[in-house]
């Protein structure tokens, strides 16, 4: 009977458990996101019950965070006093409908995933820079977006044509320029829309097509007329450039969304409206007889006359088509012979082959070879550039997958359209032809380019194994690290990438964007060091470039210098040797910064010892571990002139390699470690034996 008890209870407590665990704790992936969020916060006291790993923020009642069952369905943040940014995993929060962390101090771009099922989104009074995400472009339940009161820049893009559901869109008090997109027209159910206080340009028609009722856009640039079917409505439009007279009709189909609500005008405005439109008919009609007549005599004397017109529409750069630039590229480089094949639907839409002497490379004959793609062609390939595909995202651009039908993926990096404003229209074909000249086995090579309607792309071959970053910082405890001497050739493989950058191309060229997440892994997991080549756009954004990896002298953009990209070197040399990120917030303040923490114990053996990556599990050799952190010294030191040029860098990396090779017994020891260990051992000394190939 007794045992019979213990068996019940026993029973009663498993019970309870499985409860619990069913019950209370929170879906796994809702709180990694959670986590990742946490750990991006800064001056985050507030948050209470929230924790940097693991918890249960359904079961513990985390600050802000409303549940249904084991999801998290809302998450509501505002006027806490956070800062810094909010993670790059809120994408796995597929069952969140409000996210509101307004009125804090958060900066910075708008991540580029966002809750992809949310309906309520309030990111306003913050500091958030750039521009509208493109995965909001994907949210179609959402019905309120609140992102006014920030630092929001440059054009919209075409990201509404999907939001059919949303009623309230808020974008007032930004920096926001360019006319309003057209898929502003395809916002069937908006109400309320607020645009006062930007830079924003051009005509509003497109507006006419949506049944708002409240719109405030005051203090822009706005020209044209006020369309009549908007002015029975609640409007703000003070502080624009609108034009005298009466307005012209509103354009066809523009009362198909409008609501039945909306006033109409009296019977003597509509006859007004009417001779006011047989009058416009009228010397429409007389003006195309005269272009017609004007035509008709200039047609044979001129057959260029599309050409002439096409050329002058390319004094606008957001024109360029592939076509475009192919012909830019003539111009530019009249020594350059140019071929270009038909354009076909595979994923090779065209080949250029540029040969010859280039005016920009210091009469140095070269090939370069690039691929003209298709842009509808890559929407396919990206599934419309989905926040699925998505790969990253940099200060300048994000990157997306590229799948095709025939197996083939490629990265795809898109330029943010910004940064062309203001530059020559030649700038990107520049880009294009001075990249894919740079070719070195540690290099991402560039694949092809895409430049139409606005969007400017560059393509580069895709690396399953993700980046370098990936590897040290975002692996679970099932990955397997990489071993010591897949470090030291990461870094060898690197530090030659860098040192052709700086003396193998003429001109010389400086990377500024040496980072973790910029050192792609091929299938052997050999360096390929991407980014490149793009130093003109990182000048023009006020973004930390890579946050713990600038030299102290890079107090902007422009201030870079070979010496610092050494230095930022020097810092991925860190991240490999301790397994640690240049900058993290978990730590306690003292360790937080990677360089200010690392660089006084680096010549500290006892101390160097604690610093090594754990993952390693102690198999490395101590005296390459030395060497490797004597190099890493005289790369982070403060003053440029003391850190050492590329070519140096290079070949103290080549003599450690050369050292460990010989030493490797002698470093290993002989011990009586268990299998385990032994096989590391040995699957080490294989990565040593391919050092050998550098």
């Amino acid at each position: 009977m007794i045992h019979f008890h213990n068996i019940l209870v026993l029973w009663v407590v498993l019970l309870g458990f499985f409860a619990t665990s069913v019950y209370s704790k929170t879906n796994s992936q809702d709180v990694s996101a959670l986590n990742v969020m946490y750990n991006s916060f800064q001056s985050r006291s507030k948050l209470k019950g929230w924790k940097s790993s693991g918890g249960d923020p359904c079961g513990e009642s985390w600050k802000g965070i409303t549940c249904s069952g084991s999801s998290v369905t809302e998450i509501d943040l505002a006027d806490l006093g956070l800062s810094g940014s909010m993670g790059y995993q809120l994408a796995s929060l597929t069952s969140v409908t409000k996210f509101d962390l307004s009125k804090n101090n958060l900066n910075g771009d708008i991540p580029y995933q966002l809750p992809p099922s949310a309906k309520y989104i309030d990111l306003s009074q913050n500091g958030f820079s750039n521009t509208v995400p493109y995965s909001v472009s994907q949210m179609s339940g959402l019905e309120t977006l609140n992102l006014g009161r920030n630092k929001l820049n440059g054009q919209l893009s075409d990201v509404f044509g999907k939001l059919t559901k949303l009623k309230e869109l808020d974008l007032s008090y930004n920096s926001i320029t360019g006319n309003l997109p057209q898929s502003f027209g395809k916002l069937s159910s908006l109400k309320k829309l607020y645009l006062q206080n930007n830079q924003l340009t051009g005509q509003i028609n497109v507006l006419v097509y949506t049944p708002v009722e409240e719109l405030n856009i005051e203090n822009n640039h706005f020209s044209g007329w006020i369309p009549n079917d908007l002015k029975g409505i609640n409007i703000k439009s003070g502080g624009n450039s609108w034009s005298s007279g009466p307005s012209p009709p509103s354009p066809p189909g523009a009362h198909r969304n409008r609501g039945s609500g909306k006033k109409s005008g009296s019977s003597n405005s509509s006859v007004v409206t009417g001779v006011t439109i047989a009058g416009i008919a009228l010397g429409v009609l007389l003006l195309l007889a005269i272009i017609i007549a004007l035509f008709s005599r200039r047609k044979r004397s001129s057959s260029h006359l599309l050409d002439d017109d096409r050329l002058s529409q390319r004094k606008s750069f957001r024109t360029y088509s592939s076509k475009d630039l192919s012909k830019e590229l003539t111009s530019d480089y009249k020594a350059v012979s140019i071929d270009i094949k038909p354009v076909s639907k595979s994923p090779s839409i065209g080949f250029m082959s540029l040969s010859g002497r280039l005016q920009s490379f210091a009469r140095r004959s070269t090939s370069v070879k690039a691929t003209a793609y298709a842009l509808a062609d890559l929407q396919v390939a990206t599934a419309n550039f989905s926040p699925a595909r998505l790969l990253g995202q940099g200060s300048i651009g994000r990157v997306y997958r590229a799948k095709y039908d025939d197996g083939k993926v490629l990265a795809v990096k898109k330029i943010d359209s910004s940064l062309f404003q203001g530059s020559p229209p030649q700038e990107f074909s520049n880009i294009v032809v001075n990249i894919s000249k740079i070719r070195h086995a540690n290099i991402a090579e560039l694949v092809g380019y895409c430049s139409e309607h606005g969007h400017n792309m560059l393509i580069y071959e895709y690396f399953r194994n993700g980046s370098l970053h990936e590897f040290l910082h975002m692996s679970d405890d099932y990955s397997n690290p990489l071993t010591w001497n897949t470090r030291v050739r990461i870094a060898l493989g690197t530090a030659r990438a860098v040192e052709y950058l700086h003396d193998g191309c003429s001109p010389s060229t400086v990377h500024k964007n040496i980072k973790s997440s910029n050192i792609l892994l091929d299938i052997e997991l050999n360096p390929r060091l991407c980014d490149h080549g793009l130093a003109t756009f990182h000048q023009r954004t006020s973004q930390n470039l890579g946050m713990g990896y600038n030299a102290p002298e890079c107090v902007k953009p422009s201030a870079y210098t070979a010496k610092s990209d050494v230095y930022s070197f020097g810092v991925v040399m860190l991240e490999l040797l301790t397994g640690r990120m240049p900058v993290d917030s978990s730590k306690r303040p003292a360790e937080q910064c990677l360089v200010r923490w690392a660089t006084p114990q680096l010549h500290d053996l006892d101390a160097l010892s604690q610093m090594v990556d754990p993952a390693l599990r102690g198999l490395y050799p101590p005296k390459s571990v030395s060497r490797f952190a004597d190099i890493v010294a005289i790369c982070v030191q403060r003053e440029p002139e003391f850190r050492p040029p590329m070519s140096e860098v290079v070949q103290q990396l080549v003599r450690l390699v050369q050292s460990s090779t010989a030493n490797m017994r002698e470093d290993f020891g002989i011990g009586s470690r268990n299998s385990s260990a032994m096989s590391s051992k040995r699957e080490d000394l294989a990565a040593s034996r391919r050092l050998t190939d550098f």
